[in-house]
């Protein structure tokens, strides 16, 4: 296959790989069962027959939308590894349509489907693990979404990476980035449905406890943070001295990622040593996620050309109607 059908190959992946979250974010909306109000149990029902004696009350039979809905969750979360393979698949080509062949991270694009696919990747590793089952249709949602805003707007043609990408640094320090962005995000969503629920519990019957929620939010987190600490203290600074010969320039880029580390730090001190649990440590893990969040976009589109990082800046598309 030539470079242009890899790169064709990839970019129909991408769809199709949207296709199948959207069908899995579908198929897991449906099979949520309906919220129904708590009623008191009800005293033992005994049916007397014609000649006065006791008979137990027929088994009901269960409806047939309650009978799909088992049927739809397994649906929705069979479709999801399914898609998450022909994401990388998208992945796979992006890198092999280069030349010569590369990491597909060499630009916002690139690293915005990679993230995703670490999203993605990260949630199915610990589903069954951790019961994240519930967590399913907040994941799929949000990589949808992403994908689709990444294609519309942050698309950009395969290029030969930059010089000062050339090292082999580039696949350890991105690749460190991008799990613990995984990892965060997914400790971000838990942290904003304890908000929630916490604010509105009579309409998130279906999430699990408060408790489930925190504790799920800060094994996230704290799984993430030592890889950030890798990737942002150890692996950024070592690239930094080989590329420019110092390991810190002051670059927007490297200031915020060390502004997000100290949010991230701060979130876990505080519920080791403080105590926090609960809605202030939701919070806390929500600033720390805009904090990452503007590292990866603001900085690229308030900073980039005046970034040392400015080969990550997006090249934005406006699509008008």
């Amino acid at each position: 296959m030539t470079k242009a059908g890899y790169e064709l190959f990839s970019l129909q992946a991408v769809v199709a790989a949207g296709v199948l979250y959207f069908l899995a974010f579908l198929a897991q909306l449906a099979s949520r069962p309906p919220r129904v109000a708590a009623v008191e149990p009800a005293a033992e029902q005994v049916l007397v027959g014609a000649e006065g004696a006791a008979q137990a009350p027929a088994t009901p039979v269960p409806p047939v939308e309650s009978v799909r809905r088992p049927v739809l969750a397994r649906l929705g979360i069979t479709l999801l590894p399914m898609a998450a393979l022909v994401h990388l698949g998208a992945l796979i080509t992006r890198g092999l349509a280069a030349d010569p062949v590369r990491v597909p991270w060499g630009n916002m694009y690139e690293f915005t489907l990679t993230a995703t696919f670490a999203v993605i990747a990260t949630y199915l590793a610990t589903m069954r693990r951790w019961s994240l089952e519930w967590l399913a249709p907040v994941v799929t949602g949000f990589v949808l979404v992403t994908l689709m805003a990444d294609s519309l707007w942050l698309y950009e043609g395969v290029m030969p990476l930059r010089d000062a990408l050339q090292s082999p640094w580039l696949v350890i320090h991105v690749v460190a980035a991008i799990i613990a962005t995984g990892a965060f995000c997914l400790g971000g969503m838990a942290s904003a449905l304890y908000l929630l629920k916490e604010r509105w519990p009579g309409r998130l019957t279906r999430m699990p406890a408060l408790g489930v929620l925190d504790q799920v939010a800060y094994r996230m987190h704290a799984f993430g943070f030592p890889v950030w600490t890798f990737a942002a203290l150890i692996t950024g600074p070592i690239w930094a001295h080989q590329a420019w010969g110092t390991a810190w320039n002051w670059d927007p880029k490297e200031v915020w990622a060390f502004v997000t580390w100290v949010a991230y730090a701060a979130y876990l001190h505080a519920r080791a040593t403080a105590g926090w649990k609960g809605s202030r440590a939701a919070v806390l893990a929500l600033v720390a996620l805009a904090s990452l969040l503007f590292n990866f976009v603001g900085i690229n589109f308030f900073f980039g050309s005046g970034s040392m990082h400015s080969y990550a800046a997006p090249v934005v598309r406006l699509v008008l109607g």
